[in-house]
């Protein structure tokens, strides 16, 4: 899934490559996935593009050309989504249903530049929406401080009194936004912490360390990723993680062999000997956790 360095990277690609182009047509190749009907995609003809920003993990296209009635296209890529930009494109509308496109925006002219909206795979969890305000999409009303606003003290503050795991805490997006598995994973091992621990529990010392580790995690990424065309983007990601994804592979801090812990839909990696105390973590599908 995309997270916040990943998304931070499609706005400035989109600052970069699509402001003060007009849009010439918007092709939806999947009703299901466009969340708002008022206006329809078809308000966007005409339109300039005048910025991209981010909300957590929601990216937005901005038209402000006409500041009595300002638009904005936003998407969630969910698990499988991205952005791909091509400099031409297929004159023709796409039928619905037909590969992983679910909506094209062409700019300047129908079959030049602009962007796609694909989600692979058959869960089709992609979202998108044309609102006057990002307050109206529901996942960004209930967004909580985005990961790399907060101070100190601020996040020590939404840490006080949880029984959460921190795992489970630092991903949920009404709390904090922006971190999803992948990034959760690398901060916890660069803070040495067990996913499991309880986020009201951890000393002032584990918060520091906790704190520092988000920031320099999402900040290292964030300057990795800017910059990088949308399609390099995804390997960019995969080569700068440590433990996320690398099950089996040896630690590159200690040696001692990645681990995984799988749910019905999801797993999340971790080093015991970082994070654990050389303790391995028991799947939760097979017996009781070891904290």
């Amino acid at each position: 899934m995309p997270e916040l360095p990943e998304v931070e990277a499609l706005a400035h690609h989109l600052r970069e490559n699509a402001v003060y182009r007009p849009v010439a047509r918007v092709d939806v190749a999947s009703m299901s996935a466009v969340k708002t009907f008022d206006p329809p995609m078809s308000a966007l003809a005409g339109r300039v593009v005048t910025g991209a920003a981010r909300y957590g993990k929601f990216l937005s296209v901005e038209f402000g050309d006409r500041p009595d009635e300002p638009l904005h296209l936003i998407t969630h890529l969910s698990r499988a989504g991205w952005l791909r930009w091509h400099d031409t494109a297929a004159t023709t509308r796409p039928k619905p249903g037909r590969g992983p496109l679910e909506l094209r925006v062409h700019l300047d002219t129908v079959g030049g530049p602009g962007f796609d909206l694909t989600e692979a795979g058959t869960q089709k969890r992609l979202s998108v929406y044309l609102v006057a305000d990002p307050q109206q999409v529901p996942g960004i009303a209930r967004l909580g401080p985005d990961a790399l606003a907060l101070t100190r003290d601020e996040f020590a503050a939404l840490l006080g009194g949880r029984t959460e795991r921190i795992k489970n805490l630092i991903t949920d997006q009404p709390t904090i936004a922006g971190v999803g598995n992948a990034y959760s994973d690398e901060i916890l091992h660069t803070a040495r912490l067990s996913p499991y621990a309880t986020a009201g529990r951890l000393t002032g010392e584990q918060v520091d360390e906790l704190y520092a580790a988000m920031r320099s995690v999402l900040t290292d990424a964030v300057e990795r990723s800017v910059g990088q065309g949308a399609a390099q983007l995804k390997g960019e990601k995969r080569s700068g993680l440590r433990v996320h994804a690398r099950t089996g592979l040896p630690c590159p801090v200690c040696g001692d062999t990645v681990r995984e812990v799988s749910f019905a839909s999801k797993s999340f990696q971790y080093c015991p000997g970082c994070q654990t105390g050389g303790k391995p973590l028991a799947d939760r599908r097979l017996s009781r956790l070891v904290r």
